[in-house]
């Protein structure tokens, strides 16, 4: 397995990124990816150790050794194959994902992971310049239909694996492109759409219909597909925004963190401003903005806050400031909470937590500052610190705070299957099964907001599910 004293040799080498000032004055991919003699060396780390940790820490239980091995004797093509054999869309996670399995890297005890998602992405970009990635037309059609509602990255995982064995599968998503989340949720800057084009592409050639622009619940009924299909699978995503309910959120200037990252992308896309915006232009050139919420959102808010030219960026979070290391012996080889600064956090934002946000200030009707005070956390615990208020000048103020489940009206209503507690919809791992025949649910739609790598695990999930419940048995991996 890989070079038996490579990890005693080299050190963790990852992608470097261009200089802030060049990359904010614009909205592409900006990492430097290694030589191939560098990611072969650093594939070369991977120790061999009895029990690979990294399969933990991996939602789509990727094959990391197999294909770490596979780059280091230089077989990529067998790499390629080992990385699609659990992950539908490698280049994306390669992308966004925050590496749960270098986290879980043996490695990771002494702070240097192999740099497994680097080496995973420089894998799938070679198989797709060297013309390896291929569409996979089935053999013959199993007679079956399956509507799979929802393009982001559950239900393209969850299609892709219908098509292939067989199954007529169409997806419907509301938007006028597919992708979902990764469409319209994440900057350009952290993943290029033609990625997501030419698997669309792809996927077409295995069979898949895409109908965009239509809304299940609006433009189709829940009735209309069951009468249609033999099967339904709801990927539609956690997409009711957790609202910000103090005084003054009311007012224009405070807006949800995915309206402004989504009309950045459609410009972005070459749509005009009035298709982009066409609730009013939101833009932070000139402004100081406040993005509340300390997690990816907010930090994609930051960024694209630089590159669209603003005055300030301020980023507050209501949790503690995370410590700058884990403690090893507590969390290893679980995802460690600690201090994590991303490429937007280093083109230019002042951070702090512990914030409690206390009133949205303004001036007839125009945000001019955000009323905040200092936290104090004893365990779960939080208290007011007395007379901390302060006031941050503000002219844009956008939410990154979350996601409270998928919106209820429309198609939820119309399909009548039973919520859990938190409004997901309710559905187990095993099967993904709903309360209603031959409807299934998969990705934040039936776990709430998660990661990328989680939705295709779910789609890949379901898919076998379904499959199973249409044919009886199913060959599809879980």
């Amino acid at each position: 397995m890989g070079k038996e004293t490579g990890f005693l040799e080299l050190d963790r080498q990852d992608r470097t990124y261009a200089d802030p000032a060049e990359r904010i004055g614009h909205y592409k991919e900006f990492i430097i990816p290694h030589s191939e003699e560098g990611l072969r060396s650093q594939a070369s780390r991977c120790m061999n150790c009895g029990i690979p940790y990294c399969h933990n820490g991996c939602p789509v239980n990727n094959l990391i050794p197999d294909w770490n091995d596979l780059v280091y004797k230089d077989d990529w093509r067998e790499a390629l194959d080992a990385l699609h054999s659990t992950n539908n869309f490698p280049e994306f996670t390669g992308r966004v994902c925050p590496a749960p399995c270098e986290a879980s890297c043996t490695l990771n005890i002494i702070d240097q992971p192999v740099t497994i998602k680097s080496i995973e992405c420089a894998i799938v970009d070679r198989g797709w310049k060297e013309g390896w990635v291929e569409p996979q037309v089935p053999a013959e059609k199993t007679g079956k239909s399956v509507a799979v509602v929802g393009s982001g990255p559950a239900g393209l995982a969850c299609a892709q694996q219908l098509a292939r064995v067989g199954h007529s599968v169409t997806v419907f998503e509301k938007s006028d492109r597919i992708g979902g989340l990764l469409r319209y949720g994440i900057p350009d800057f952290k993943m290029e759409k033609h990625l997501i084009n030419r698997r669309a592409v792809q996927m077409e050639a295995e069979g898949v219909t895409f109908k965009t622009s239509t809304e299940v619940g609006v433009d189709v009924s829940i009735k209309s597909l069951k009468e249609n299909f033999d099967a339904i699978v709801l990927a539609g995503g956690a997409e009711n925004a957790r609202p910000l309910q103090i005084p003054g959120a009311e007012m224009p200037g405070v807006r949800q963190a995915m309206e402004f990252l989504t009309q950045q992308n459609k410009r972005n896309a070459g749509d005009s401003e009035e298709r982009a915006a066409p609730r009013g232009t939101l833009s932070a050139a000139g402004k100081d903005v406040i993005v509340i919420g300390g997690g990816d959102t907010g930090s994609d808010c930051v960024g694209t806050s630089n590159r669209q030219g603003a005055k300030s960026v301020t980023q507050i979070e209501i949790m503690p400031k995370p410590p700058e290391r884990e403690n090893k012996h507590l969390t290893w080889p679980n995802w460690p909470m600690k201090l994590r600064t991303s490429s937007s956090h280093e083109e230019g934002v002042e951070r702090d937590w512990a914030v409690l946000t206390k009133e949205v200030v303004g001036e007839n009707g125009v945000v001019t500052g955000l009323k905040c005070a200092r936290l104090e956390w004893e365990g779960r615990e939080m208290k007011e610190v007395p007379g901390s208020e302060f006031v941050l000048p503000a002219d844009l103020i956008l939410l990154a705070m979350g996601f409270l489940g998928p919106k209820k009206t429309g198609m939820l209503e119309q399909a009548g299957v039973s919520l859990t507690d938190r409004g997901n919809v309710d559905a187990d791992t095993q099967d993904y099964r709903t309360s209603e025949d031959m409807v299934f649910a998969c990705g934040d739609m039936r776990r709430g907001q998660s990661l990328v790598v989680w939705a295709i695990r779910e789609g890949r999930q379901a898919a076998r599910s379904v499959d199973e419940a249409l044919m009886g048995v199913s060959e599809l991996p879980r």
